[in-house]
């Protein structure tokens, strides 16, 4: 985290063992020492010397891989490739069994990762895309159409958490775009976003004057957010369990589909603070559980609300309300929390939206609680169910969709 996109960073590899850290970096080595010192850990400077074009380029390299035939094989080596350092980008040709990896240093440490999982991977060629001093600046802007919400934003974030030299990334949620301050070719981006099946294209791309300022966080910023996003889950964890347990004893499917909800905006904040400073492959796996988590229990509400619906139920109104109004006052105070920091960044605006539209559902299941009341039906409160229930299965599909 304190390396991450500072200093010129083009890769990190660690040697706990040893406890020893190498850093391949454009900037001065005193520089990325001064990233390190504020976390006291002890570091100092054993050695720097200069790396040989050939080691520091963007390669392109091809590899033939007979046995990969399916999503498992593909699954499998990005799995054994997630922890090479350096590496850009993974494209698969399943139909033609290649795989294409844009990367730095030698190709033959990827084919000793590839080599164990016995499915006949072989390099077939590999040159170079561009070298350290042919390099450029870029600002490339793409138009990404689904993404409207935070899930989708950290979703992106962890797609491009170990891509070798992007050094900003700015959302726009509402008109939907994303700016990439970036070192590497375009395409990569693309490659990245492509598999999130959120209908992302490129708009433009241009190198970066000299003179411009890339965006950056100071650490208190970070700390000052992190503080926000412990307090936000905290809330959404403690009023999950609440609406949900509630929501039974009030055979309420509004009040348990709302409560699947409040778990989507917690498992958000909750897999933003697990995956700080993690591995990308560690990110991906954490966002996958977080998925079926949250497709499992949306899968049980919509089921919830069938069985009511085959079989009958009698929703307690009054208690309806009275916890609609209880989960409507946790989000105001999370909204009021996030209106303090939404100027930070697009991720904080748009947790801030996120949260405005968690406001109308709690209103959703109030309106239905008076409809109940009103007309002693359940229908108001299973509709309500179902609409929720959709919503939070769509998020899930969105996160497991993530590779």
């Amino acid at each position: 985290m304190a390396l991450a996109g500072k200093g010129g960073i083009q890769s990190v590899s660690f040697d706990l063992g040893k406890r020893e850290l190498q850093a391949i970096h454009r900037s001065e080595p005193e520089q990325v020492l001064a990233l390190l010192s504020p976390l006291k850990l002890g570091t100092v400077l054993r050695d720097s010397s200069e790396l040989p074009q050939e080691a520091t380029g963007l390669h392109e390299t091809t590899f033939s891989v007979s046995a990969m035939d399916c999503v498992s094989e593909e699954n499998i080596v990005r799995l054994a490739l997630a922890e090479v350092p350096g590496i850009s980008s993974l494209t698969f040709n399943l139909a033609k069994r290649e795989l294409k990896v844009v990367h730095q240093g030698e190709a033959i440490r990827i084919l000793e990762r590839l080599r164990p999982l016995r499915l006949g991977a072989e390099m077939r060629e590999s040159h170079l895309l561009a070298s350290p001093e042919g390099s450029r600046t870029l600002r490339s802007t793409c138009s990404v159409p689904k993404m409207d919400c935070p899930s989708e934003e950290n979703m992106i974030r962890m797609a491009f958490g170990d891509v070798v030299g992007v050094k900003s990334l700015a959302f726009d949620l509402p008109n939907r775009k994303l700016e990439v301050v970036h070192e590497s070719d375009a395409q990569v981006l693309l490659d990245r976003l492509a598999p999130l099946n959120l209908g992302a294209t490129l708009k433009d791309s241009a190198p970066l004057s000299a003179t411009a300022q890339i965006p950056t966080s100071s650490s208190q910023d970070d700390a000052d957010e992190a503080r926000t996003l412990r307090l936000l889950l905290m809330i959404n964890g403690v009023m999950f369990f609440l609406e949900l347990a509630l929501g039974l004893v009030a055979q309420s499917t509004g009040l348990i589909a709302d409560s699947l909800d409040m778990f989507a905006d917690a498992a958000v904040y909750g897999l933003a603070l697990y995956a700080v400073g993690k591995a990308a492959s560690l990110k991906v796996r954490a966002a996958r559980v977080a998925g079926w988590l949250q497709l499992l229990l949306a899968l049980g509400a919509l089921a919830e609300v069938m069985r009511r619906f085959l079989f009958g139920s009698e929703p307690e109104s009054v208690l309806m309300m009275g916890v609609g109004v209880l989960a409507l006052a946790a989000n105001v105070t999370c909204l009021v929390l996030i209106s303090k920091k939404r100027d930070r960044g697009a991720h904080m605006t748009a947790s801030y939206i996120f949260s405005a539209n968690d406001v109308i559902a709690n209103l959703g299941v109030i309106a239905a609680g008076v409809l109940v009341a009103l007309t002693g039906s359940p229908y108001p409160d299973l509709i309500i169910g179902t609409i929720i229930g959709v919503v939070v299965m769509n998020g899930a599909r969105r996160i497991l969709q993530l590779r």
